[in-house]
């Protein structure tokens, strides 16, 4: 097994991943918009509104990214440790237990004795394992991916800001493009769990927008 795979799967950034990133990066950008006044705002307040907020989303991708590769760097080192800790166990009962813990329980419930036993033996065989965990290219692209779902996620809600005169007409079509998007990562969610996607897309809009709320009211 190539040492990419100990602990990497076949997508680089799930649905549930992409849906968090965009919400995230809409919250961090509606907290703007929705502190500027379209019936006093003027286009220099426009004009600081909208480096405020591609300011803080450059920002906040770059922080985010950070965190995916260390989060990834995390999970790394715990296969590792759990593979060495399979290895050097003193019994294949005790070996199976740490198998059985590291799966997902639906699936561990699913499987007997004979099988646990044929995933020891298989660990037991690998080859090719680092010493140490490490960053990969396909690490590197998720945390590329997490930053430009961040970041890119201002410009629709900007953009309105950019090419409309009037600021309350902006604004309004700022808000609209806003619900658009977490309906859709809403949606995104909602069919990669395999619930009622549009009771997800509606509970996204819902919940996005009383988090933007509560970071207006509490100063954010």
């Amino acid at each position: 097994m190539p040492k990419d795979e100990l602990s990497s799967s076949e997508r680089v950034l799930d649905p549930v991943e992409r849906s968090s990133e965009v919400l995230f990066g809409l919250i961090m950008v509606l907290t703007f918009t929705s502190s500027l006044s379209a019936a006093e705002a003027g286009r220099s307040d426009v004009r600081t509104m909208i480096i405020a907020a591609l300011g803080c989303n450059l920002a906040w991708g770059i922080i985010d990214a950070m965190m995916y590769l260390m989060a990834s760097l995390s999970e790394k080192g715990y296969g590792l440790a759990m593979l060495n800790a399979v290895r050097s166990s003193p019994d294949n009962a005790a070996a199976q237990s740490l198998i059985s813990s590291a799966l997902p329980p639906v699936v561990a419930a699913a499987m007997d004795t004979a099988q646990f036993e044929q995933i020891r033996q298989r660990l037991i065989k690998l080859t090719d394992v680092p010493d140490r965990p490490h960053l990969t290219r396909r690490d590197w692209t998720g945390a590329l991916g997490v930053f430009l779902l961040v970041f890119l996620s201002t410009l629709p809600v900007v953009a309105p800001f950019f090419f409309v005169q009037d600021v309350r007409f902006a604004l309004r079509v700022s808000n609209l493009a806003a619900i658009v998007m977490l309906a859709i990562a809403g949606y995104s969610y909602g069919r990669y769990s395999g619930q009622r996607e549009w009771v997800w897309s509606l509970s996204m809009v819902v919940v996005g927008l009383a988090m933007v709320a509560l970071t207006v009211a509490l100063g954010g």
